[in-house]
């Protein structure tokens, strides 16, 4: 018998990343409302684990990959029978419309779009890229409409669904995601260790996202590069991954080793945030880049570029932060330029970033949910 007042989310590890933050949201937003929640993790691993509320029941398929856990998933949903289950990630998504059609179980699948599919696809590693965009797509087509409801983070990630899946548009919803949290708010004021932020440093540019191609970083770092030749200011990019040493490469060539700082990934981005003269995105598509909006709910103002899809959205097409094309440094390094010189208002950013809050997502999900 379904139980109506359980709720599952699943996704594959809490290591660190926009959709896994999300999800952690989402469960305290619905723990908060008074439902149980478990959150199934293919594998318990990764640093947000330890910001899962005490409320929220943790399980562990504990498998060695998001497909692999699908006869583990399968026997949890025969067992559990929770209302609904929401996953997010593609291979998380895909398992999850997989395990109810095969379990037979009355549970409602809510799956969660994050980003621009083909875009994504055609950064993933494997011997045979192609193939695999081929494979996943075809999944996509096939699998995806199975769901009850598909929620996309954007008008830009629902349009695309449609016009290039052809997922009918009523089976898609699009809810912001809840971004902005009391935690943040606190975190935000804690202290940060870093020396660029004491007292009469210049001022500092601040990035934060995994280090992949997607985020375009080398445009970045030159178009700091042009900032640097006419204001003394610093460059800091938080966050892990293959592009380390690329970047760290063009750093160096560049001659930049003392202007440009890759601290890693910090359990704790928000201090960074209130703490930076601005922050920028630079890449090359998104779906609704949650940094973007954080760092507008610390006060800071922000620059971005244009991509698929998302900030255009938050930012209102230009009206709270400047958008620029994307891999132009020259454009965005005229933007950050502008960005410093002015002396925005903070509450007006904060206000903005609140509609992303996280009281307000939670209803429009539970809504899908039940």
């Amino acid at each position: 018998m379904i139980n109506s007042n359980k709720f599952t989310i699943f996704v594959p590890t809490l290591i660190g990343g926009g959709a896994e933050r999300m999800m952690v949201n989402i469960a305290r937003g619905i723990v908060e409302k008074g439902y149980d929640v478990d959150l199934v993790l293919v594998k318990a691993v990764g640093p947000y684990l330890s910001e899962v509320p005490k409320k929220v029941k943790v399980i562990d398929l504990n498998a060695f990959s998001t497909y692999a856990s699908l006869p583990k998933l399968i026997n949890y949903l025969r067992i559990e029978q929770p209302k609904s289950i929401l996953s997010t990630l593609r291979n998380a998504n895909i398992t999850a419309i997989l395990a109810r059609k095969i379990s037979k179980v009355k549970t409602r699948v809510i799956i969660r779009e994050a980003n621009i599919t083909p875009l994504s696809l055609q950064a993933s590693k494997g011997t045979n890229i192609k193939s695999n965009i081929t494979s996943n797509c075809y999944l996509i087509k096939k699998i995806y409409p199975w769901a009850d409801t598909i929620i996309a983070v954007s008008q830009g990630v629902a349009h695309h669904l449609t016009n290039t899946y052809g997922v009918a548009s009523k089976k898609i919803r699009t809810i912001y995601n809840p971004v902005v949290t009391p935690e943040l708010i606190y975190k935000s004021k804690e202290p940060v260790s870093h020396p660029w932020f004491g007292v009469n440093e210049p001022p500092v540019i601040l990035a934060a996202g995994r280090l992949t191609k997607q985020k375009d970083f080398p445009t970045l770092i030159k178009a700091f590069s042009i900032v640097r030749e006419r204001k003394n200011t610093r460059l800091i990019i938080l966050g892990e991954g293959e592009e380390r040493i690329g970047l760290e490469n063009l750093i160096k060539k560049m001659g930049l080793e003392s202007e440009i700082s890759l601290p890693g990934f910090t359990q704790n981005p928000f201090a960074y945030m209130s703490k930076a003269k601005l922050f920028v995105l630079s890449s090359l598509w998104e779906g609704l880049p949650g940094v973007l909006i954080q760092a507008m709910a610390c006060g800071t103002p922000v620059v971005s570029t244009e991509c698929p899809s998302g900030p255009a959205e938050i930012l209102e097409n230009g009206r709270y932060g400047i958008l620029v094309p994307v891999g132009d440094e020259f454009n965005l390094a005229n933007a950050i330029e502008k960005a410093l010189n002015e002396s925005p208002d903070s509450s007006t950013l904060i206000k903005r970033a609140n509609f992303f809050s996280l009281s307000e997502k939670t209803d429009e999900y539970l809504k899908e949910l039940q």
